[in-house]
């Protein structure tokens, strides 16, 4: 079901969930741009399979290539360096004095939901879309459907703007996104998932495993892992529309 009436801005990283949710926009939206954040991140990869993602998907499906318009880049690793943690700096990956993964960088998912709201206010879209998701919970207290809701009245209210904050896999589990990259694309879209997106935190693009490129044993690797394996016990099945 598209909405043809506003465009919309995806937070797009070039992993698995927001290529999932790349997806989700351009089936959706006439018009959909991407952000991306160099934050100073160690899987600088990423940045580079975001432009693998959009050349595939754009290459691999016709309907959604005149859809899919500008892309963004945003330098904001002065926000990375703030905090010295496992994803900006080599610390080992572990739980804090609070429990929380020493990944957790503080306020990401606010500074990045902030710059993207006053860019979608620049280029005129309404619709903020982001991999955010709370069922497989990675211990990102900012990754909370309350948190975005919260972001969500701010952004209004503080722009005088009537924004959206899209998280389209918020109550899935990883296998759960696995079968709608297959009801949104196929297994074109699937094999695009797996051959084209990064998600592994420490930037390991040297091994192609079932599931994708990664070290294989980071949080990052083995929740897309269990998640895979969890899909392809269930059948490879597609999840109902969305």
């Amino acid at each position: 079901m598209r909405d043809s009436s506003a465009g919309a801005l995806v937070l797009f990283s070039g992993g698995q969930d927001s290529s999932v949710c790349l997806a989700w926009a351009l089936d959706r939206f006439a018009r959909v741009e991407t952000v991306g954040f160099d934050y100073g991140q160690r899987h600088a990869v990423e940045l580079q399979a975001r432009q693998e993602v959009r050349a595939a998907l754009i290459a691999g499906f016709p309907a959604w290539a005149p859809r899919l318009s500008e892309d963004h880049m945003l330098d904001i690793r002065a926000f990375g360096a703030i905090g010295e943690t496992a994803m900006t700096t080599a610390r080992a990956i572990e739980s804090d004095e609070r429990g929380l993964p020493s990944t957790f960088v503080p306020g990401r998912n606010l500074v990045f939901l902030t710059y993207a709201a006053a860019l979608a206010d620049r280029r005129g879209l309404s619709h903020l879309v982001g991999g955010m998701c709370e069922t497989d919970f990675s211990g990102y207290p900012d990754c909370r459907r309350a948190t975005l809701d919260a972001m969500e009245q701010a952004l209004r209210l503080g722009m005088d703007r009537d924004l959206t904050i899209e998280t389209p896999l918020m109550a899935l589990s990883k296998s759960e996104t696995w079968a709608l990259a297959k009801t949104l694309g196929g297994e074109g879209l699937v094999e695009i998932i797996i051959g084209e997106s990064h998600t592994c935190y420490l930037g390991e693009r040297g091994t192609l495993h079932a599931w994708g490129y990664g070290c294989g044993h980071c949080p990052a690797c083995a929740l897309r892992a269990k998640g895979y394996e969890a899909w392809i016990a269930d059948g490879r099945p597609a999840l109902a529309a969305p």
